[in-house]
């Protein structure tokens, strides 16, 4: 009997990193929804919406093609709707209560930045579904890059409370930042098979261009005094099980409803 190939080996692996990057989008998407008629004005209402939109689209892509590699005859309504807390492997930063105006910008600035360097690499996946998602997210993310940086600097070199505010944000969030960077030895296998993305060796030119932004925001790099991880292994905080009672409601009362 032949030996499995590479890529069989891999199916597992390669079924769970397209779970984890399509819960990053899902739970950003819901959280940015929330913004939905609680904007600070009518235009910035309908942008945030639209980004949401985005990050929702996205999280559907990923797991449909999850679905498809699962081969079980779930679609990504199952993937979505149908899991607990501890099945979900987003990273935590995606998944914190908005916060005022200025918390949510910020955190958008940080996953945007993250975002450029990640689907940048992606693109070169040797996946070519993997590699067509993030071409179609990259775009999404230049736009969505350009909203964050030009609002983090508004809102730090505007008002005295604006800026404290903004700064404030980063403070709070900070610490959510390293695991976006922490690579494990299953996703790995995927980086030397040529798949998956080495996040470690983004951390570099992220870091350069959120120094670059805050300074221009007239704020400051917080110190990295403290860390918190855990999402990808499937530990989060409290506030995602709120998040999934109100995002899987209408699914689990009345199932078989579609996207």
């Amino acid at each position: 009997m032949n030996p499995p190939s590479t890529t069989a080996l891999l199916d597992t692996p390669l079924l769970n990193y397209c779970i984890a990057l399509g819960d990053d989008s899902l739970t950003l998407g819901h959280r940015l929804s929330e913004w939905c008629r609680n904007g600070p004005f009518l235009e910035e209402d309908l942008a945030l919406t639209n980004v949401s939109l985005d990050f929702i689209g996205r999280a559907r892509l990923f797991y449909s093609y999850a679905a498809k590699l699962e081969g079980k005859g779930r679609d990504e309504d199952d993937i979505a709707y149908l899991r607990d807390c501890r099945e979900y492997r987003n990273f935590l930063i995606n998944e914190l209560p908005n916060g005022d105006f200025a918390v949510t910008m910020a955190r958008q600035l940080i996953v945007d930045v993250y975002d450029m360097g990640f689907f940048s690499a992606l693109t070169q996946s040797q996946d070519p579904t993997l590699a067509a998602i993030a071409a179609k997210a990259i775009k999404e993310s230049r736009y969505h890059l350009r909203r964050s940086e030009e609002w983090i600097k508004r809102l730090g070199d505007g008002t005295e409370e604006s800026h404290e505010r903004a700064q404030n944000a980063f403070d709070q969030l900070w610490g959510y930042v390293p695991e976006m960077f922490e690579m494990s030895d299953v996703e790995l296998q995927l980086v030397e098979a040529g798949m998956a993305v080495d996040r470690s060796a983004l951390k570099a030119n992220w870091e350069s261009t959120m120094q670059l932004i805050l300074k221009q925001a007239t704020l400051d790099v917080p110190n990295e005094n403290w860390a918190i991880g855990g999402g990808r292994d499937g530990i989060h905080t409290e506030h995602l099980g709120y998040l999934l009672a109100e995002m899987q409601f209408l699914q689990r009362t009345y199932p078989g409803q579609q996207w």
